[in-house]
């Protein structure tokens, strides 16, 4: 991907962390989780770091110490049988470790998300002014929150289809991330929600795509919009806050 220089810089921890990274590389190959193929997972993971840095996210500390990890377990993988039951520290998966933390970290995901999704149904009850007896029932498909790398994904899937150069390429003035996150909002008034793709048609220009990119991310960090979607790495939805469901507030920088 083309390394573009942009001031603005998000923090990915903001975000998610190196597991939650693991866990969607697991989910996109359709991978057991008890038996990861290490070189193959390590090779992507280290991909996404490398697209990330191009985008400008800054990468924490965290990040870079499982991708050391990986690179160890990878190596110790590769050494002869009899070399590797000689390290009887470590056990005789090199996995294993890295597996229950894997484990561990996706049951507390799944109770934290159903949580979440409890309080967002409460929270729509009251401010609708409806008795909490009451039972919510919607033909409506389930939605997931999509996470910052399905968001990756879908931007590497455009920026593929975005020339890298274009003669007598015109790029607008006064490019902010500031500027983007006012166009997206104005793209949802009106909307119950919009496509992430929608958010980039008519851009040519990929400076273009990664600015409003970096707006989407700090509209969502800042909890004024939410993304999800309705199947596994399915099109990607875009919608305002439930906490701006009844009025607008100034965005913050």
């Amino acid at each position: 991907m083309e390394q573009v220089e942009l001031p603005y810089q998000i923090r990915i921890e903001q975000f998610e962390g190196p597991l939650d990274l693991l866990l969607h590389l697991i989910k996109k190959n359709e991978i057991n989780i008890y038996d990861i193929p290490i070189a193959l997972i390590t090779r992507q993971y280290l991909d996404y770091l490398s697209v990330m840095k191009s985008l400008n996210l800054g990468v924490a500390g965290e990040f870079l110490v499982m991708a050391a990890t990986l690179v160890q377990i990878k190596s110790r993988m590769l050494l002869p049988a009899d070399e590797a039951e000689t390290d009887e520290d470590d056990g005789p998966d090199p996995r294993e470790e890295l597996v229950r933390r894997l484990l561990e970290y996706r049951q507390f995901k799944e109770a934290a998300r159903e949580l979440d999704g409890q309080e967002r149904l409460w929270r729509e009850i009251f401010s609708r002014q409806q008795p909490p007896s009451s039972t919510v029932q919607s033909d409506e498909p389930v939605l997931e929150e999509a996470t910052l790398f399905d968001l990756v994904d879908a931007l590497q899937g455009i920026l593929a289809r975005t020339p890298s150069h274009r003669l007598l390429e015109i790029v607008p003035e006064n490019l902010t991330v500031r500027d983007r996150m006012t166009v997206i909002l104005e793209l949802l008034d009106g909307n119950e929600s919009i496509t992430f793709l929608s958010m980039f048609e008519g851009q040519s220009h990929r400076l273009l795509v990664i600015v409003t990119f970096l707006a989407l991310l700090e509209l969502i960090r800042i909890k004024v919009v939410r993304v999800f979607q309705g199947e596994m790495f399915g099109p990607i939805l875009v919608t305002r806050a439930f906490s701006l469901m009844t009025g607008e507030e100034p965005i913050e920088t």
